[in-house]
């Protein structure tokens, strides 16, 4: 009778302690603890004028404030020259986006491939085709189009962009990689920096972009782009102009000179070098939308160009391929475009970048100061043509562009930082352009996991301990039990 009374006792405790149990699951502290998602990705092919680069960005899925938080996640320069080389020359500009594209596939993880989308921007080389010859600009991009629709992302199209949207999404790349919009805090937020932005100087090989805010009316309302990034919106004026890149420039240059000394078959060039002697194809130079001849000519003819390398005569002549002859707003750059005066600090990268790299290498010293540019432009017209071809032409249209046209004087010379990139991410307008088309990939939600506070591992060993007595309850019951059934 004594032990049974012993195992009744002994199971009363054991529910008592299960019952206890059972309320400290209840009352035991958790939270919400966010589980990181996967990275999304997007791929932007940067058609240029000269060549296509590819450009693979990431970003977390939960992304910030409808942008996503992007980053640089690999690059590639496809061989060749850029898509608008391969009009008439049927699937020439689809094998050339073929290595990259190949590449993608290794790099982005395959069960995000469906979800990765892919655009195509062609830049001034396509709107200079588009010009002169549309119907081959249209079968290029249809071309390409095809091309990208073949592997397994999310094709969204190829176009070419207008100057203005080269120009704004070059300005918001610049800002981006600066931290003008966000700010990445030391406890791991997305912070508001409340920063001035800064204005981004593009040169390309067609066109060359100027982009800034600016509190002043934008009197050309084609110079004002609005966009919202990051739950913040900006007003910026941008300029793009065609024909005004690098390697435009240079055949504009010669048209001017052939123009102005009345030759079809030879020409003195005094931003070549003295020893430089060279023909070329007349149809070179003329067979652009950039340059217009007044008379007949034959594309077969040779020209002979012999070089001088005189600054001062190379200074007037590339000051004389921009025009001043109307402006019908309060002020104008040139050739009657709309320009507030600058403000603020700027980017200067591409073939700005470039070009400012060899002067400072050239002349030996840091390139501050305008006085400092025009130094080194003048050592570079007095190199040999083993020392440099063009570089002399190059130079003194960036001096030009920069201190006479844009107005970045004494003063505001000193707030252009040269870079071409920021960390390892390459400035340029694909970036930017990425940032803004992210806003249209939906954002994956946030995966929640229930997970204990640091305060409650302390009722994880309480329980556990609880277990491990209970167990020890059960197995004196059964042993008690046992007992009872061999007194009875």
């Amino acid at each position: 009778m004594g032990n049974q009374k012993q195992c009744q006792i002994i199971t009363a405790t054991a529910a008592l302690f299960l019952a206890v149990i059972g309320i400290l699951l209840l009352v035991v502290p958790n939270n919400d603890i966010k589980q990181p998602p996967e990275f999304m990705y997007g791929i932007v092919l940067d058609a240029g004028s000269s060549h296509t680069a590819m450009f693979i960005y990431k970003w977390p899925a939960d992304k910030k404030n409808g942008t996503g938080i992007v980053s640089q996640h690999s690059e590639c320069k496809a061989l060749g020259g850029g898509i608008s080389s391969y009009a008439g020359v049927r699937g020439g500009a689809a094998r050339s986006l073929e290595e990259c594209m190949d590449k993608a596939l290794k790099e982005i993880p395959k069960s995000r491939h469906k979800l990765t989308p892919v655009y195509l921007g062609a830049t001034a080389g396509m709107r200079l085709l588009n010009i002169s010859k549309p119907k081959e600009s249209d079968e290029v991009l249809k071309e390409v189009g095809d091309k990208l629709k073949t592997y397994p992302f999310s094709f969204k199209g190829a176009t070419i962009l207008s100057g203005q949207e080269e120009g704004a999404y070059g300005w918001v790349t610049v800002n981006y990689l600066l931290e003008k919009f966000i700010k990445y805090g030391f406890v791991g937020q997305w912070l508001s920096p409340g920063r001035d932005t800064v204005g981004a100087l593009d040169l390309g090989g067609a066109s060359t972009q100027i982009t800034f805010v600016t509190k002043q009316t934008v009197e050309n309302k084609d110079n004002l782009m609005k966009l919202r990034l990051y739950g913040q919106e900006y007003k910026i004026y941008t300029q793009s102009f065609l024909c005004y890149g690098r390697d435009q420039v240079l055949l504009k240059l010669l048209a001017h000179l052939i123009t102005t000394q009345g030759s079809d078959s030879s020409i003195v060039h005094p931003c070549y070098p003295a020893d430089y002697n060279h023909s070329m194809k007349l149809g070179t130079v003329f067979d652009t939308p950039c340059n217009k001849r007044q008379t007949p000519y034959k594309s077969d003819d040779n020209l002979q160009i012999k070089g001088t390398g005189n600054y001062n005569q190379c200074m007037g002549n590339v000051s004389g391929l921009f025009s001043f002859d109307h402006c019908s707003y309060s002020k104008c750059s040139f050739d009657g475009v709309f320009q507030p005066n600058i403000t603020g600090n700027f980017m200067a990268f591409s073939a700005f970048f470039y070009t400012h790299s060899f002067l400072q290498k050239v002349a030996g010293i840091p390139i501050t100061s305008t006085a400092g540019l025009e130094d080194a432009v003048r050592v570079v017209c007095n190199m040999s043509f083993q020392e440099g071809n063009d570089s002399c032409a190059v130079s003194v249209y960036v001096q030009v562009l920069l201190v006479n046209r844009y107005g970045f004087n004494d003063r505001f010379f000193p707030q252009i930082s040269f870079q071409n990139k920021v960390g390892d991410t390459t400035v340029g307008w694909s970036l930017g352009y990425m940032l803004n088309s992210s806003n249209l990939v939906p954002a994956e939600s946030v995966l929640l996991r229930k997970a204990l506070s640091s305060g409650s591992w302390n009722f994880l060993i309480l329980l556990f301990s609880g277990l491990l007595i209970m167990a020890l309850f059960f197995l004196l019951r059964a042993i008690c039990k046992k007992k009872n059934d061999n007194v009875i």
